[in-house]
C-alpha cells in the first residue's frame, strides 16, 4: 500500500483545511484508515480512523472539528479540520491497513502507532 498526504498548510487559529491521503496498491476488501499526528517534541497520536464500513473514530480532542471521510472511487481519504487550535501544529501522517490483521478501529490506532513505514506527512501550523 503507498499512501500519500497533501492538503497541509498555515493557517490562524480557528481556521480550516482539508487534508487528503490518496492510497494505491490497496486491495483490502475489509480495512481501517486513519490519521496521526506527530507535533515537535511529542509522540505521534492517533487523531482520527474510518473503516470500510464507513464507521469513524475521532481522538476527544478533535471530536466536534474534525470530520473524516472518503471517496471509495478515488480511493482517497480526507480529514477536513475546522476551528483549528495552535495545539494542532503538527505533522499529520495516514495509514491504512486490513480489518482482518488489526480486528479494530481502536486496535488499529494504537498498534499502527508502534509500527514503522511511515509517509512524508503533511505539515499543518496553526498560529
Amino acid at each position: 500500500v503507498q499512501l500519500v498526504e497533501s492538503g497541509g498548510g498555515s493557517v490562524q487559529a480557528g481556521g480550516s483545511l482539508l487534508l487528503s491521503c490518496a492510497a494505491s496498491g490497496y486491495t483490502y476488501s475489509r480495512y481501517c484508515m486513519g490519521w496521526f499526528r506527530q507535533a515537535p517534541g511529542n509522540e505521534r497520536e492517533g487523531v482520527s480512523t474510518i473503516d470500510s464500513d464507513g464507521g469513524t473514530t475521532y481522538a476527544d480532542s478533535v471530536k466536534g472539528r474534525f470530520t473524516i471521510s472518503q471517496d471509495n472511487a478515488q480511493n482517497t481519504m480526507f480529514l477536513q479540520m475546522d476551528r483549528l487550535e495552535p495545539e494542532g501544529t503538527a505533522m499529520y501522517y495516514c495509514a491504512a491497513g486490513p480489518l482482518l490483521t488489526y480486528g479494530s478501529s481502536t486496535t488499529f490506532l494504537a498498534r499502527r502507532l508502534t509500527e514503522g513505514n511511515w509517509g512524508q506527512g503533511t505539515q499543518v501550523t496553526v498560529s
